[in-house]
């Protein structure tokens, strides 16, 4: 079964079995891994690495990592860049206020080519009523949230994490960057990882992760 169908079939699945919780495309090489961030998963600016974090804006402006920092996860990804189509899935499924208001969490974001890549595979009609599928669509964003905190160095001593809705992703340093595999074996390259926000540390990936088909 292709890759979007799978992902749809599995989001579809994960979707019913949490209920309405609250809770391929070009992308640049990984480059090398930063400095150590702190042990208990809480990073700052310094504490990033990746080819795409030169892509956010700089200082203390919107979207920036000063900018981002203080803010809960939600809001903070509101003005990412590299962000927009995930922050606009956030919105369509209800999830804003949920996520800002965990306690110590850790996000895998898909960039904008990520989700460009599954609207491509789908096509713009049944990507939108994806869009307005508030199960569905909650079930593959939840499966990109870990209900721990974890730093660049947390995650490659764990090598895998469970996310919200159950399963595990495995997660490796490669020396070159770090990778985030999913339960379907689709490997995701991190590009701008340890962003900190308020009550998240955030890795920002080139693909959308898929749970288990069911």
């Amino acid at each position: 079964m292709p890759y979007i169908q799978r992902l749809l079939a599995a989001a579809a699945a994960t979707a019913l079995a949490l209920g309405v919780s609250a809770c391929g495309s070009e992308h640049p090489t990984p480059g090398p891994i930063a400095a150590v961030a702190a042990s208990d998963g809480v990073t700052t600016a310094s504490d990033t690495f990746g080819p795409a974090c030169g892509q956010l804006p700089q200082g203390n402006a919107p979207g920036s990592l000063n900018a981002m920092g203080p803010q809960p996860v939600a809001s903070a990804a509101s003005t990412n860049p590299l962000l927009k189509t995930l922050v606009g899935a956030v919105k369509a499924a209800g999830l804003v206020e949920t996520l800002n208001q965990q306690r110590a969490i850790t996000v895998f974001a898909p960039y904008d080519p990520a989700f460009a890549q599954v609207k491509s595979a789908m096509g713009e009609q049944r990507f939108n009523a994806l869009l307005k599928d508030k199960q569905a669509l909650g079930g593959i964003l939840q499966y990109h949230v870990v209900g721990q905190r974890y730093d660049r160095d947390g995650l490659a001593q764990a090598g895998q994490v469970s996310p919200l809705p159950g399963g595990e992703l495995k997660v490796a340093n490669t020396g070159a960057g770090m990778t985030v595999t999913d339960a379907a074996g689709n490997t995701a390259n991190v590009l701008c990882g340890n962003i900190p926000t308020a009550n998240a540390t955030v890795f920002v990936i080139d693909k959308v992760l898929m749970p288990a088909r069911s």
